[in-house]
């Protein structure tokens, strides 16, 4: 992994924690010596820990990549709404052409299979009523951009016209390797420690931390070692009070 992998990480502990205390209560219920029921458990635990990266590591690199292509094409979107018209048309023209489609540019119009092509990338998705416009000057055509309304795609439809959108255009810059570069906006800003921190100390999750910690100290009367759901169960309480002062609103 080029950086740490947090979620996964996060399950990995979550289950081996889960299994060791579990190991060690029925272990200790079962009269068996404290050292050996720690070095039992602490086994199990890391056997789970080990079965449960081994099964889930893929699922997090797919989740992973997905979500960086994910970005890759909102930093594209985001460049062909900021940029010149003209260069927009260039930079489709380049991706077209190295895809091997029959694609021009003549002036201010781009055509795409002997069609006219219309480039249309916005911030919100296309309305009907720009859909319309583009009709009135001629059926059918290309549309090309990141989105439609529901409304535009059935106009679309209606008069035969072709709409190449957002995943598509990004495979088509991706596979031709044409991305435009450097990309306006493309550092997409990011929640920071501070951002994550400021959301989980709300004082509306003061509330969340209050029943979970009520549960905890419930469950502590019918645990073997009571003593770990009354010591989480009361910071999980102190939280949800210091939460509720102190939080952010």
């Amino acid at each position: 992994m080029k950086k740490l992998d947090f979620p996964l990480i996060a399950d990995t502990l979550f289950y081996s924690l889960c299994v060791w205390f579990s190991s060690l209560c029925i272990l200790r219920y079962f009269k068996v010596g404290i050292g050996i029921s720690i070095a039992a458990a602490t086994l199990f635990a890391f056997s789970t820990g080990g079965l449960v990266f081994l099964f889930t590591y893929g699922r997090h690199k797919r989740r992973n990549l997905s979500k960086r292509e994910k970005e890759d094409k909102e930093r594209l979107m985001l460049h062909l709404a900021l940029e010149r018209p003209e260069r927009v048309r260039a930079a489709l023209l380049t991706a077209l052409t190295a895809d091997e489609k029959t694609a021009h540019c003549e002036g201010d119009e781009l055509s795409l299979e002997d069609e006219r092509a219309v480039p249309m990338f916005t911030m919100q998705p296309v309305s009907a009523d720009a859909i319309a416009a583009e009709i009135r000057k001629g059926a059918p055509f290309v549309f090309l951009g990141n989105s439609l309304t529901p409304e535009a795609a059935k106009l679309l439809s209606s008069f035969s016209c072709k709409a190449i959108l957002g995943d598509e255009i990004f495979e088509l810059f991706a596979r031709t390797e044409t991305t435009p570069a450097p990309l306006i906006c493309s550092q997409i800003p990011r929640k920071t420690v501070k951002d994550k921190f400021r959301r989980s100390f709300r004082k509306t999750n003061a509330r969340p931390f209050f029943i979970s910690g009520l549960l905890l100290m419930v469950m502590s009367l019918f645990a073997f070692f009571p003593v770990y759901y009354l010591i989480s169960g009361g910071v999980l309480l102190i939280t949800a009070v210091t939460v509720r002062l102190f939080g952010y609103a």
